[in-house]
C-alpha cells in the first residue's frame, strides 16, 4: 500500500514539476499566469487522507496483537494443585510447637507451584488465588488447622477433644491476592492433631485470574 501511494505521489509531482515549466514559458512570453490544473490537488489531498488512514490502521493493528499476545499469555498460565496428607493411616501430631504440614500424596500438580517436599505452594504470578484445606481427626483430640500467607493467618478450623464424638471433620477456603514468590500453607496448631491419610486430609488451590 505504502510503495503504491509513492508511486503516484512521485508520478504528480513529476506532473507538477512539468506544469511549472510550461507556466514558465509561457509567463516569459505572454506574462499571462499559467493553466491551474485542481483535479490533481484533490487526487493529491485525497492521498494524504489515504495515507492517515494507513497510518491509523497500522496503530489499530499493532494494538490487537498486543492484547491477543496478553490473551495467550493469560491462558498458557494455568496453576492447579491438590495434595493429601499421605503417609497411610496414621496420626499426625500432637506436636508442643505449630507446625507446617506437608501433604506428601499430589493428586494434581499443574504449574508445580506446590512442593509436596515443604508443603508449601509458592505463587508463581500476581493474581487471585482460591485454597480450601479440610482434615478428619479423633475426637478424643483438639484438632486445628491454620491457612497461612506468609506466615500470617487468614482463616482456621478446629474442633474441641469429646468423648461423646469418636471422629472430627473440618474445613475452610479463601480467595487470596498474591504477588509473585508469595507462599501459602497450612500450619497445625500446637498440641493438635490430624489423622494423615491418603485421602481425607486435603489442602488444594488454584488461580482464579491473573493480574
Amino acid at each position: 500500500m505504502k510503495s503504491t501511494i509513492l508511486l503516484f505521489v512521485s508520478l504528480f509531482c513529476g506532473l507538477i514539476l512539468a506544469q511549472d515549466d510550461g507556466s514558465t514559458t509561457e509567463t516569459e512570453n505572454n506574462s499571462t499566469p499559467g493553466p491551474c490544473f485542481p483535479d490533481m490537488c484533490d487526487i493529491l489531498q485525497q492521498l494524504g487522507a489515504l495515507k492517515e488512514k494507513l497510518s491509523s490502521v497500522e496503530t489499530k493493528l499493532a494494538d490487537s496483537e498486543t492484547q491477543i499476545q496478553e490473551l495467550k499469555n493469560k491462558e498458557s498460565t494455568k496453576v492447579v494443585f491438590s495434595a493429601a496428607s499421605g503417609g497411610g493411616d496414621t496420626a499426625t501430631g500432637p506436636f508442643n510447637t505449630d507446625t507446617t504440614l506437608v501433604f506428601r500424596r499430589v493428586i494434581t500438580n499443574i504449574g508445580g507451584a506446590y512442593s509436596p517436599f515443604t508443603g508449601i505452594f509458592t505463587a508463581p504470578v500476581a493474581g487471585v488465588y482460591y485454597f480450601t484445606m479440610f482434615y478428619h481427626a479423633g475426637g478424643a483430640h483438639y484438632s486445628g488447622l491454620n491457612l497461612i500467607k506468609n506466615n500470617e493467618d487468614i482463616v482456621k478450623t478446629s474442633d474441641h477433644p469429646s468423648s461423646s464424638d469418636p471422629s472430627d471433620n473440618g474445613g475452610n477456603a479463601a480467595f487470596l491476592q498474591l504477588q509473585p514468590g508469595d507462599t501459602v500453607f497450612v500450619r497445625l496448631a500446637t498440641n493438635n492433631f490430624i489423622w494423615g491419610t491418603d485421602y481425607h486430609t486435603t489442602f488444594s488451590g488454584f488461580l482464579v485470574t491473573s493480574s
